[in-house]
């Protein structure tokens, strides 16, 4: 009420009072409506999920751009004395809190026109990893493997580290870690992880998506380390399981071992 009744003060009549808020009020409808329908259109559609998902923020900011200039008309419209007055409100409303809301939405400005990441895309944003489901004019949402959702002020874009793993692709290149003792055939070993990953229902093989295994020496024992693409991000935990438990029946069948943690014993007595 004491925002409605500063606006009137200012010279604007009430009709015109209504009439922004029901631009805004439309405006906000409009961006849910046609973000639930770009997001309804984009899951039965998996190869183009990622590009079309991407419109939901775009098509967002341009809805409330235009709302933002159909408001301001009335307001550009006042008198010197009238914008000076309206002018200081805004610097106070700034100073009460709206700078982060501002950071936050010339941020999501970035994201739109330098798109380190997209909507659908898995990054990981100062040590949070997951999919990124919605960017807004404040904040960007992730999903993480466990399914909590993170908001990620827009802000932190310009301070933060932003690592892609698909940048834009549905397909998406995935590790996959096993674990053998220091005696084990590493050779075999390599084998029965390579088999499992290329036989995989979710993998994903092409010249442009090769496969790898690669093996490291640690203290205690070797670890095999399989990379490849799966063809849809979505399934890279299902992935990592397939790959394991069928290399680890493989093993076990072999009599490959598994290494035992070691076992540190105090000398405290």
């Amino acid at each position: 009420m004491i925002a409605l009744q500063v606006l009137v003060d200012l010279g604007l009549d009430r009709e015109t009072l209504v009439g922004i808020a029901g631009v805004l009020v439309a405006a906000y409808l409009a961006s849910r409506v046609v973000g639930y329908a770009l997001v309804a259109v984009a899951e039965r559609s998996p190869r183009r999920r990622i590009s079309i998902k991407m419109l939901v923020p775009i098509t967002r900011f341009l809805i409330y751009g235009a709302a933002a200039f159909l408001v301001l008309g009335p307001l550009l419209r006042l008198s010197s004395a009238q914008l000076l007055a309206a002018s200081g409100l805004l610097g106070a409303a700034v100073g009460f809190g709206l700078k982060d809301l501002l950071a936050g939405m010339i941020g999501g400005l970035v994201l739109i026109t330098e798109r380190p990441y997209q909507v659908g895309d898995k990054v990981t944003i100062d040590g949070d990893y997951g999919e990124v489901t919605d960017i807004g004019l404040r904040a960007t949402t992730l999903v993480t493997p466990d399914d909590n959702a993170v908001r990620i002020p827009n802000a932190t874009l310009f301070t933060a580290n932003v690592s892609n793993a698909n940048d834009g692709d549905p397909e998406m290149m995935v590790v996959v870690e096993l674990a053998v003792t220091a005696g084990t055939d590493v050779d075999r070993a390599s084998v029965i992880v390579e088999e499992a990953m290329v036989t995989s229902k979710y993998v994903y093989v092409d010249d442009d998506h090769p496969f790898a295994v690669l093996v490291e020496d640690e203290t205690y024992h070797r670890t095999i380390r399989g990379k490849a693409y799966v063809a849809d991000l979505r399934d890279e935990f299902a992935f990592v399981s397939d790959v394991t438990e069928r290399s680890m029946a493989a093993f076990a069948s072999e009599g490959i071992d598994m290494p035992e943690a070691p076992v540190h014993v105090s000398e405290d007595r």
